[in-house]
């Protein structure tokens, strides 16, 4: 008996490691998050680099094993925490409509796939239901919007055949293949189809229809001929955005924002709500940043403080509220903060908001537009950027320092004027590279000792200058002092 419990412990992990590296092959980076449902009904979550996945499954195996299907770029499972996304998937619940899991199976072979729908990589049985797994080339994270509408498209498909709202967040975990559902006491198996890896963009271009961003009815449309690709959920992009902003501001205050906690959260929490669409999620996220506080609050006062983001997310996907809120001139329900309020109840300062991507204030946006514009302006010229630009006037100036310096030596007693002419620069020229001088400390010298003499010589000698010879060697260039004696002999 004891040698048949292990065979079949061993097949488990077996199945479970097929499993894990069909979806996390040799390009998956960051970390994957392994998680058991304890009987408590909280999850005990482990984090793993690809190569130690596989190695570690054993450990894991028995009753309501989960793994998450994309990667973190930490060992923290959370939307902002992102690092690849790789796969594409929905949780069909169609035994709450009492359809069996093979019956659905074979109604979406017949009608959806490769219609309305690719044909997903690998079905999981999860012992009542469905999910359809797509994987797709990694790509990172600020693919969220694009791949969160496509998230949102098959769902809406696959809505009549029980499909999950909140099965669709980028951080989600799906049972493991081998470990035993306690609901219905049924092993998890998985059904490999294929091993394409689709293109997020070309999915994009083949099932989804063409994206229309959201129309201001008391703003007028502007002129010309519409964009041929939309600018994708522009709220949902918000709404990421200004989650990663809340979760940096905090990084940059080393967790000390004692007098701003409440706050923070309260806005975490509810832009949480708005990119997972689950609020028992968005509550278990909140919990976790929560305790990257220097002095994180009590469990139960986030739970209290942060109780109106729920309810105002609510209101958000009520249609009726949102049909209220858009007569007033409101894009819909829920709350629409804008950024001066933001800078002004966290006290963002300038100098974090550089490091910000939109809780930004009309100074900082200006700031930007300026320096994008610079930047294309001088692509289009044809020109080099500007930090190739500072690093070539840098070795410009050393070059013109180590020949003022030889200069100076051989003619200790030439005024400014007399040394522009030799080195061919204006006086004010010369004055700036004595100032530079003073400040490097005997930075000529240094750069003497280190540049290569033979670059110089080379950059010398092409020079018709004699003054430049004479600089460097001391004397006017042989050939000069050839046609001298030859012209004395003649004279």
């Amino acid at each position: 008996m004891a040698i048949l419990q292990l065979t079949e412990e061993s097949t488990a992990v077996e199945l479970a490691k097929r499993h894990v590296l069909f979806v996390h092959d040799e390009t998956t980076d960051g970390f994957i998050t392994v998680a058991k449902k304890t009987k408590s009904g909280k999850f005990q979550q482990y984090h793993y680099k690809p190569e130690q996945l596989a190695e570690q499954l054993s450990k894991w195996m028995g009753e309501d094993v989960f793994f998450s299907q994309n990667t973190f770029y930490k060992p923290l499972r959370r939307i902002e925490t992102i690092r690849q996304l790789r796969t594409l998937y929905i949780d069909l619940d169609c035994y709450q409509l009492d359809f069996p899991p093979e019956w659905v199976l074979g109604k979406l072979e017949l009608e959806s796939f490769n219609e309305e729908l690719p044909e997903p990589n690998l079905v999981i049985f999860s012992g009542r239901g469905l999910v359809l797994i797509w994987l797709i080339d990694p790509v990172p994270y600020q693919a969220l919007p694009l791949w969160q509408a496509v998230q949102n498209h098959f769902l809406d498909k696959l809505s009549d055949l029980g499909a999950d709202s909140k099965s669709v967040d980028a951080a989600r975990i799906f049972r493991l293949a081998g470990s035993v559902n306690t609901k219905n006491g049924v092993q998890v198996d998985v059904e490999y189809r294929h091993g394409y890896r689709y293109v997020l963009r070309e999915i994009q271009d083949e099932y989804l229809p063409e994206l229309k961003p959201y129309v201001n009815p008391k703003r007028k449309a502007k002129r010309g001929r519409p964009p041929k690709v939309a600018q994708l959920f522009n709220t949902y992009r918000l709404h990421c955005t200004r989650l990663k902003d809340i979760v940096t501001l905090v990084r940059l205050r080393d967790g000390a924002v004692t007098n701003y906690r409440e706050t923070i959260l309260f806005l975490y929490r509810y832009w949480s709500c708005c990119v997972v669409q689950d609020k028992e999620e968005a509550l278990r996220h909140t919990m976790d940043f929560n305790t990257e506080f220097t002095e994180p609050l009590p469990e139960r006062e986030v739970t209290t403080a942060t109780r109106s983001a729920e309810k105002a997310w609510e209101a958000k996907n009520d249609e009726e509220a949102n049909t209220i809120a858009r007569l007033k001139g409101f894009p819909g329900a829920g709350y629409n903060i804008s950024n001066t309020k933001l800078i002004d109840w966290l006290d963002i300062t300038e100098e974090e908001q550089r490091h910000l991507e939109t809780i930004i204030s009309a100074p900082e946006k200006r700031r930007r537009n300026r320096d994008r514009t610079r930047e294309y302006q001088r692509e289009k010229r044809g020109s080099v950027t500007r930090k190739k630009y500072l690093d070539a006037q840098k070795g410009k100036t050393e070059d013109m320092l180590f020949l003022l310096e030889k200069a100076m030596k051989k003619h200790p007693n030439a005024k400014g004027k007399e040394l522009a002419e030799l080195l061919g620069v204006t006086p004010a020229r010369i004055s700036q590279l004595k100032k530079a001088a003073q400040k490097l400390n005997g930075c000529c010298s240094y750069i003497r000792g280190v540049a290569l003499r033979s670059s110089y010589l080379k950059i010398f000698r092409g020079l018709n200058s004699p003054f430049f010879y004479s600089i460097y060697w001391g004397t006017y260039p042989p050939e000069r002092v050839r046609r001298r004696r030859s012209r004395s002999r003649n004279e």
